[in-house]
């Protein structure tokens, strides 16, 4: 089966009543993947549970206590065909306790479109979903300046959010040719179709924007990783776990470890088969979001945060691991046997600080301070850490995709960093 066209993974992030889903369910709609019969179901729906309005919104908000809520809680997919793409929509959630669902969303998305309401503006969350995007990897950016209906589509309205937020792009080290887009999710102005309403905005719709970004650079030539973000049981099937290939390429037949499986010590297998949306493939790629099923792994052997390897070249369970890290947002300060939780790819796991090796001078780079006592916000540092449990992570010169951070403790993200050496468990 010959590609007809890449696989570009886009996130979609703001805070909780920025518009989002509605945004993305407006998109489905106008690219004809909703049928009329179907929004008006949703739309019965939305008024039932009195939430008129969130009848877009409901297409992405799929499952059913999220409806309740309404709430997008864990990360739903869709898919559109672009002039140049196959584009999967990670719609990730805006709530705070739901950040870290946000950040394996952002850890498996080639690029992004904040969005933000133009009357609301930036918002203290806002700066955490920059930090977290420019963490994870996601390199490529777009703004959404949504609910311009609420500011009556003016165009002095949008340039004061966009500099507000270009203000925010710079501290976190995003380029300045970033494009923002004038949109009203629920109208559907500028989201598939140019808006009538909005003479004075000269740039692209979302549906264009994904064209405008730079195709991912897939990493096949690297060995197989594939990290685990859910496990099904699937009748006649059984065991399927499911996530992104971070690199390599996975075909039926290959032999596989899972790292570090329920024992810790990794769990031999070989792939049966893996499929895309409904579809068995004969091989998926880096930056392909598939299910597989794995002959001689059981639902009890794999969980999310496992991580699917090639047997001959696996992946490497840490002992411990030094990292550069940036303190984003700490109360207080940060000092030698702190141990918060630790989000790599889709693995949550405790690590303790346990040396302060250097602190940088965060303009330039250089070593500011050897052995400082303690990090605050702002700092820049290279840290010894010690996972306290199985963490599979890799040195950003093996592998980038398997080497990033980020670090939670109650409720904020702390800090995000990179790895930089490894001292591998003997399993």
């Amino acid at each position: 089966m010959a590609r007809a066209k890449t696989n570009f993974n886009v996130v979609f992030v703001g805070h909780v009543d920025a518009g989002k889903s509605t945004t993305v369910g407006r998109l489905m709609y106008d690219t004809g993947k909703i049928p009329e019969q179907e929004l008006t179901k949703l739309k019965a729906e939305a008024q039932k549970h009195g939430k008129a309005g969130f009848e877009f919104a409901y297409v992405m908000d799929r499952i059913k206590e999220e409806r309740e809520r309404g709430v997008t809680i864990d990360l739903a997919y869709q898919k559109i065909i672009t002039q140049k793409f196959e584009v999967t929509i990670i719609d990730a959630p805006g709530h705070k306790d739901f950040v870290k669902n946000m950040i394996t969303g952002a850890s498996q998305a080639d690029a992004g479109f904040l969005v933000i309401a133009a009357k609301a503006g930036v918002q203290p969350q806002t700066k955490e979903h920059l930090w977290l995007m420019k963490t994870m990897g996601v390199s490529q950016l777009a703004v959404i300046i949504n609910k311009m209906d609420e500011v009556d589509y003016k165009e002095d309205a949008f340039n004061k959010v966009k500099e507000a937020v270009a203000n925010e792009l710079k501290i976190v080290g995003y380029g300045a040719n970033i494009t923002f887009l004038a949109v009203a999710g629920l109208k559907g102005d500028n989201v598939a179709k140019k808006s009538p309403n909005m003479t004075w905005y000269k740039g692209p719709t979302v549906l264009e924007q994904f064209d405008l970004f730079n195709p991912p650079e897939q990493p096949t030539n690297l060995p197989l990783r594939m990290a685990i973000q859910d496990v099904y049981e699937i009748t006649g099937i059984g065991t399927v776990p499911v996530g992104k290939i971070e690199t390599g390429i996975m075909r039926p037949g290959q032999k596989i470890i899972i790292l570090p499986g329920r024992t810790g010590k990794g769990v031999l297998g070989e792939i049966r088969s893996v499929e895309a949306h409904h579809e068995q493939l004969p091989e998926a790629q880096a930056g392909d979001n598939v299910g597989v099923n794995i002959r001689g792994v059981g639902k009890k052997d794999v969980a999310r945060g496992d991580v699917i390897c090639d047997a001959a070249q696996p992946a490497t369970i840490a002992e411990e691991f030094v990292a550069k890290i940036a303190i984003i947002n700490h109360p207080t300060v940060l000092a030698k046997g702190y141990t918060p939780v630790f989000h790599v790819h889709t693995a949550q796991v405790p690590c303790q600080f346990i040396e302060l090796i250097e602190k940088y001078d965060p303009k330039t780079g250089q070593v500011a301070q050897a052995h400082p006592d303690f990090l605050k916000n702002g700092d820049v540092a290279k840290v010894r850490l010690k996972p306290i449990g199985n963490l599979v992570i890799e040195k950003q010169t093996d592998n980038p995709h398997m080497a990033r951070f980020a670090v939670r403790d109650a409720g904020q993200t702390v800090a995000a960093g990179v790895c930089i050496e490894i001292t591998a468990k003997k399993i």
